[in-house]
């Protein structure tokens, strides 16, 4: 499967680094961690429109997901941990306001399908 470069769009993904403690206002420990993002990587793929039902060919039985997208480079660097910025590519210091986290990864040996799913953060 190829994918035609005019029905590509611009995205951004982020991978995970670590965890970093989460220090009060006086340098204190609150017990709670935060994760870390490398920084965003600027990508094109073809994103589908939003979508609410499952694949069963793709992606056997998962959760709803609200898009999908399709790349040609299966060795992507993405985990089922990365974040994306798809809908709203304004990109902030700390790379916390992502609006999407991925469902399920298919690679092939040509392509790569994503599946994400919206959340508010």
């Amino acid at each position: 499967m190829r994918i035609l470069v005019r029905n590509e769009r611009e995205f951004y993904y982020s991978n995970p680094l670590g965890e970093e403690i989460i220090l009060d206002d006086y340098g204190n420990k609150t017990g709670e961690k935060r994760i870390v993002y490398s920084e965003p990587v600027k990508c094109r793929g073809n994103i589908s429109p939003a979508t609410g039902s499952v694949s069963i060919e793709q992606f056997g039985s998962v959760e709803a997901y609200d898009k999908v997208i399709v790349m040609c480079d299966p060795d992507l660097p993405v985990t089922m941990n990365s974040v994306f910025w798809i809908d709203d590519l304004d990109i902030n210091e700390t790379y916390t306001n992502y609006d999407y986290i991925i469902g399920h990864i298919s690679r092939s040996l040509n392509s790569i399908s994503i599946a994400v799913k919206s959340v508010d953060v």
